[in-house]
C-alpha cells in the first residue's frame, strides 16, 4: 500500500514538461496511483536538461515524474485514444495540459468525460482561461512571465524587464491545480459528483503577483501607485558584507531597532522615516540604503551571531550548490538518495510536507517511457492478445 493522504485515488495524467507534472507530482507524492499517458517518443521534458546518463531521463524529468508508472499511447490512433478512455473510465482525477480545441477533437472535454465517469474530477490545465481573448494561445513559462507582470517587477527595481531563473509561473500553476483537485475531492466525498477545473496559468500568475503589488491600486479611484516599494527596491537582495553575502529583514519596531544597535546607529530608533513600521515602509529606498551600509563593516559569521543574539531575523546567502550541502537540510532529511534501475544513484529532494496521519510509503523511480505499458493495459482489462495487437497496430508501445 503508498499509503499517505490520497492513498487510492487514482489518476490519469495527459501532461507534459513542468506545470502538468508538478501537479501530478504532488498528488502522486501524497499516495495518489498517477499513470503518466505519453505519446511516443514521451515527454519533451525527457530530453530538456543537460547531464544525463541516458536518454530520454534527463534529470529534470526525474525530478518532475517521481512516484508515477508509464504508458506510451498513441492517442491519434483511435485504438490508442479509445485504451487511454478505458483509463479515464476507472479514475478518479484527468489531469491534462493539452488546449481544450485539442481534447474536444478527441472527446476528452469534461462534458464528453463526464459521460464516461460523471465522478470523475476532470483539471484542464491551460494557458489562458477561456473566457478571455488570449483563450487557445500557446505558452511557456518565459511567455507567462512577460505577460504576468513577473517581469515586469524587474523593471520596477533594476530598470530592466528579465524573468526569474526558473520556470516560477509553471510552478506556482501546477501546485494551484493540485490544490484544486484537492478541494474538488473532498466536495466530491460530500456530493458523488465529478467536477470540471480550468486553471489558467496566466491569470494564476497575474494573481500571484498583483495580490503582492497592487498597493495603493486596491483602492477605487487609487491612492497612489502600484507595486510595494520595498520589494521592488533595488537593495532588495541579499547585501554585502566584508566577506560575503548575508539577507537580514527586521520588520517589527523591536527588530528594526536592534538592527539599528548592531550596526551602530542607534540615534535611527528616533528618526522618523525608520521609527515606525510605516514610514519605514515609505522610506523604503532610504531604509534599505542604511542596510547596505550597515552591513559592510562585518564579516557574514560574525553578523549572524550577532543577529541571532538580538533575534533579528538573518540568514546567510546560499548559492545552488551550498544547498546540497546545507546543515538544516541535512537534518530533516531534504535530500534523499536513490537507486534507479536504469539511472544508477541519484539525488531527490524529498516531499517537504509531512502528515502525522502517514505519508507514501515508497518512492517509485521516475520511469523510462512505457515502462507499465503492458501491466497498466492488464489493470485496465486488456487480454495478452490485446495488448499484442495494440502494439502491433502502434497505439501503444
Amino acid at each position: 500500500m503508498a499509503g499517505g493522504p490520497l492513498e487510492g485515488v487514482r489518476v490519469v495524467d495527459l501532461t507534459t514538461v513542468v506545470v502538468g507534472p508538478i501537479c501530478t507530482r504532488t498528488l502522486a507524492d501524497q499516495g495518489a496511483e498517477v499513470t503518466k499517458v505519453e505519446a511516443p517518443g514521451g515527454d519533451i521534458l525527457r530530453y530538456l536538461a543537460a547531464g544525463s546518463r541516458s536518454p530520454a531521463m534527463s534529470g529534470k524529468f526525474m525530478n518532475f515524474n517521481r512516484n508515477k508508472r508509464a504508458i506510451t499511447l498513441d492517442i491519434k490512433k483511435p485504438a490508442g485514444l479509445a485504451a487511454l478512455k478505458r483509463l479515464i473510465a476507472a479514475a478518479d482525477v484527468f489531469v491534462s495540459n493539452v488546449r481544450p480545441a485539442g481534447l474536444a477533437r478527441a472527446e476528452l472535454d469534461p462534458a464528453s468525460l463526464a459521460q464516461l465517469n460523471p465522478r470523475l474530477i476532470h483539471c484542464g490545465i491551460v494557458a489562458f482561461g477561456e473566457g478571455g481573448r488570449y483563450a487557445g494561445r500557446p505558452a511557456y513559462d518565459p511567455v507567462i512571465q512577460s505577460l504576468s507582470g513577473v517581469a515586469g517587477t524587474f523593471e520596477r527595481a533594476t530598470g530592466e524587464p528579465r524573468f526569474v531563473p526558473m520556470v516560477m509561473t509553471d510552478h506556482i500553476t501546477g501546485l494551484v491545480a493540485a490544490q484544486a483537485i484537492g478541494f474538488a475531492l473532498y466536495r466530491r466525498e460530500k456530493t458523488g459528483q465529478g467536477e470540471a477545473i480550468e486553471v489558467p496559468m496566466f491569470e494564476t500568475a497575474a494573481s500571484f503577483v498583483m495580490s503582492e503589488h497592487l498597493g495603493a491600486a486596491t483602492f477605487d479611484p487609487p491612492e497612489g501607485p502600484t507595486g510595494d516599494a520595498r520589494l521592488l527596491s533595488p537593495d532588495y537582495r541579499p547585501l554585502p558584507t566584508r566577506d560575503s553575502y548575508i539577507t537580514v529583514q527586521p520588520n517589527s519596531n523591536p527588530q528594526a531597532f536592534a538592527f539599528f544597535d548592531a550596526i551602530g546607529r542607534p540615534e535611527l530608533k528616533d528618526d522618523p522615516r525608520f521609527n515606525t513600521p510605516i514610514a519605514r515602509t515609505e522610506n523604503a529606498a532610504e531604509y534599505f540604503r542604511v542596510r547596505v551600509d550597515g552591513l559592510a563593516r562585518k564579516t557574514t559569521e560574525e553578523w549572524l551571531e550577532i543577529f541571532a543574539a538580538a533575534d533579528v531575523p538573518a540568514a546567510r546567502y546560499n548559492s545552488l550548490d551550498d544547498l546540497l550541502d546545507d546543515p538544516h537540510l541535512q537534518d530533516v532529511g531534504f535530500w534523499q538518495f536513490d537507486e534507479h534501475p536504469t539511472e544508477g544513484r541519484i539525488r531527490r529532494t524529498r516531499t517537504p510536507v509531512t502528515f502525522a496521519g502517514g505519508m507514501r510509503a515508497e518512492t517509485l523511480p521516475a520511469p523510462r517511457p512505457g515502462t507499465q505499458t503492458d501491466a497498466i493495459l492488464a489493470e485496465a482489462g486488456y487480454s495478452a492478445a490485446e495488448i499484442a495487437a495494440l502494439r502491433e497496430a502502434g497505439a501503444a508501445q
